[in-house]
Order: C-alpha cells, then structure tokens, then sequence
C-alpha cells in the first residue's frame, strides 16, 4: 500500500513511503511509521497525480523582492566564492588593456611593409669586337673588382691591325718630312729668282743709261744713229729680262703656296694615320673584357673555345651599388620623408637588423609606369589602395651576406621621431636598473 508522507496542507519533504505491509514485501524490513500520521482506510484507492497536493517552491514564502534569476544567483555565487580569482581576472584584463595601448602607441611611430626587394641596375656584359674566347679567368657568383678581367679574345688579328696602322702613321709622317724639305727647296729657288730680277734689273738700268747717252749724241751729231738704235735695242732686252725674272720669282713662289697645301693634304692623312692607329689600339684592348665597376658574376655563359660576337652577352653583372625598392601604401606615405631612418631585416637572414635610410619616394604609383597602365576613365571603376615605390639606401651595406636583387626584405620606416611610450618605459627602467 503507497503511503505518502505529508503534514496538514502539503507535503513534508517531497518524498514518498512506501508501506513494507503491502502484500508481497514481506521480505522487506519493516519501517515504522510517524506517530502523527494517520492510516487511510484500506478500500481508499491511492491518489492521482493530479489530486496530489502540488509542492511549494523552496521560496514561495520568501518576498518578491528576493526572486532573482538563477543566472544571477549563481554569478554572485561565484564572486562571492572566488574573490581573489575574480581580482586576478580583473589585474590581467587591465594589464591587457595597457600592453594594447603601449602596442599601438608604440606601432605609431612605424610605417612598415613586406612588399619589398633588393634592387640594383644589373647589366649584361657583352663584348665590341668579334673573335674566339681563349680565357675565361672568373666562375659563377665570383666578386670581382673594377678592371679585373672577365674575358679574353684572340688578340692576333687586331695585332696585325695595330702594325698596319703604326706603318701608315709612318708614311704619313715621311710624306710630310719630304714636304718639308720640298719648301725648303723651294725657299731657295725664291731667293734664286729675286737674285735674278735684282740682276735684270741692275741691267736693265745699266742699258737705259747707254740707251739715253747715245741716243743724246746721235740727236747732236756727235754719234751715229746705229749705235743709239743698238742701245735701244739693249734696253727692251733686259726690260724682258727683269719681266721674265720676276715671272721666275712668281712661279716659285706660286709653288711655294702648292707645297703648303700638300703639307695639309699630308698632315690631314697623318691625322687619318694616327685615328686608325688609335681604333686599332681600342680594338686590341676590346679582346680584354673587363668589368668597369666592382661587383659580382651572375649567369656565366662564355667557354673557351667560344665565337664572340659584338652585342652577344659573355654574362650577367650585378654591380656592388644595391639598394631597397619598398612599395608601401598611400596612406603610408603621410608622414614619410626622405631621410627618416629604417630598420630592415632579410628573410634569409631574420635573426639579423640592419640601418637604412628613405632615399626617394618615386612622383607617381608602381601602375603608373608599368607597361599597360590602368585606364580608370573606362568600364567600371572599383578604388583599390594604390602602392607607392619608396628607394631606401643602406647606411652600411652587409658584407657579410650575399645580397641581390630580388631578394625579399621588411623594412620598418621610424615616421614620428619622439619617443614612444614603451621607449620611454624601456629607458626608464634601464635607468632604474642601472642605479641599483
């Protein structure tokens, strides 16, 4: 028989009893029952669920003002539980807090970015002349410095340049030592024929005087008229005489001017000489390849044994002169001027930090000056942040790594050069430090 055990208007303690007098239960220890529990009579059926007396929540006698959720029960169960766990939470939360602030503070002051690379005007090395390779003194990525040799070509066939051109040098030389002399020659026969125009001339003088003296006595009776005519005579002779030496005297001097214009003919050829000579000498020197600025051999492809041709690259040059090209956002470039230091470090080599500072910031975006620029005027026009290319050239270069172009690097530009709050926390307790 089901017993419920319940006072006057409810039950007791929500529990059930169950009769150990029921049939069948008499192997189950009996239990006595309360004394102030009244027996229900026998043909009394049990209740039903629904007739039961419902329970009353343990604060149903408790104020309104006491019902709080169990959400909130519980939290303030837990603070009041855990007070210092509650206190730490709350220390790490402000600690939180701070060390952001200090972060971005800090960050503040620094422009960086990882688009960015090693660049240099690498060159291809080529040679001027034609010919055979015979020596190839370097070997790939070798450092070489300026005027170190990176080829050689047969030389014999510009030799043999170089001769014939030294030989006409010499002839032309020889052509004008005979010009020389020619007008020396020629000076004399000048001297010759003015000699000879004073002696005419002196002649000449000579028979006008016996001319005038006996055409006078023939006019007086004194002489004869033959004698007058015969002088006469004389005198038109050497008047052609001083004529033709003075004609004498203008073809030597007529050729005079003629051995001067051959002296520039042959000085003109000495000059032609001396330029052919001189390119022979170039060509010569063209069979060495050397390079002309310190740096390093990339992509070696001459061999001994080799024809090579003018404008056929011997091998890549990659001159020592390197810088950084950074290609940093426009809304990076506020505050970025030239010569703000930068801290940069090498993806091949993190664990290292080297100076350098802002070279240049390039007029105009990298799309500007690419080889199909971005028409924005058609179609339709999405705004993307654009990125600049910003030249940082190195305080001091490493030497002790390779570098070259390509090569990935994230600088990190200072833009605000007042110290941070971290730097100053930093300094601030380096000084604690070092008092103590």
């Amino acid at each position: 028989m089901l017993d419920e055990r319940h006072s006057e208007g409810g039950l007791a303690d929500g529990r059930d009893w169950i009769d150990t007098d029921l049939p069948g239960s008499a192997a189950a220890p009996a239990k006595a029952r309360p004394a102030d529990r009244q027996e229900r009579p026998a043909q009394e059926a049990p209740p039903k669920p629904q007739d039961r007396p419902e329970a009353k929540p343990e604060n149903a006698d408790k104020p309104d003002g006491d019902d709080k959720p169990k959400a909130e029960i519980k939290q303030a169960a837990f603070w009041r539980r855990r007070p210092l766990l509650t206190l730490g939470l709350v220390a790490l939360a402000a600690v939180a807090v701070a060390a952001s602030y200090v972060w971005y503070e800090n960050s503040s002051h620094f422009e960086s970015t990882d688009d960015a690379f090693i660049a240099a005007r690498q060159i291809a090395i080529a040679p001027r002349v034609t010919g055979d390779v015979v020596s190839v003194p370097v070997t790939d990525n070798q450092h070489v410095n300026a005027g170190d040799v990176i080829a050689k070509i047969d030389p014999r066939d510009y030799q043999t340049a170089l001769d014939q051109a030294n030989a006409q040098v010499d002839v032309a030389k020889a052509n004008i030592a005979n010009i020389h002399a020619q007008q020396d020659v020629q000076a004399a026969q000048i001297a010759a024929a003015e000699a000879q125009v004073a002696q005419a001339k002196a002649t000449r003088a000579f028979a006008q005087q016996q001319a005038q003296r006996y055409q006078t006595l023939a006019q007086k009776g004194a002489g004869t008229v033959e004698n007058a005519q015969q002088y006469s005579s004389q005198l038109g002779q050497q008047d052609a005489s001083v004529a033709s030496a003075q004609a004498n005297e203008t073809v030597a001097e007529r050729q005079l001017e003629s051995l001067k214009a051959q002296l520039l003919s042959a000085q003109a050829n000495l000059s032609v000489s001396e330029a052919q000579r001189d390119q022979a000498v170039l060509n010569l020197g063209y069979t060495t390849v050397r390079a002309d600025v310190p740096g390093r051999v990339v992509q070696l492809s001459a061999e001994r044994g080799e024809f090579a041709q003018p404008g056929t690259a011997l091998t890549m040059f990659v001159p020592d002169q390197i810088w950084i090209v950074a290609n940093f956002k426009e809304t990076q470039l506020d505050r970025m001027r030239p010569g703000q230091p930068v801290d940069y470090t090498l993806d091949a080599y993190p664990d290292k930090t080297w100076k350098a500072h802002v070279d240049s910031v390039q007029p105009g975006s990298g799309t500007a000056f690419s080889l199909l620029p971005a028409q924005n005027a058609t179609g339709n026009y999405v705004k993307i942040v654009q990125r600049v290319p910003v030249k940082l050239s190195f305080d001091t270069a490493p030497n002790d790594v390779a570098l070259g172009p390509g090569m990935s690097i994230e600088p990190e530009v200072r833009v605000d050069p007042t110290p941070s709050l971290y730097e100053r926390l930093t300094a601030a307790y380096g000084d604690w430090r070092s008092r103590w």
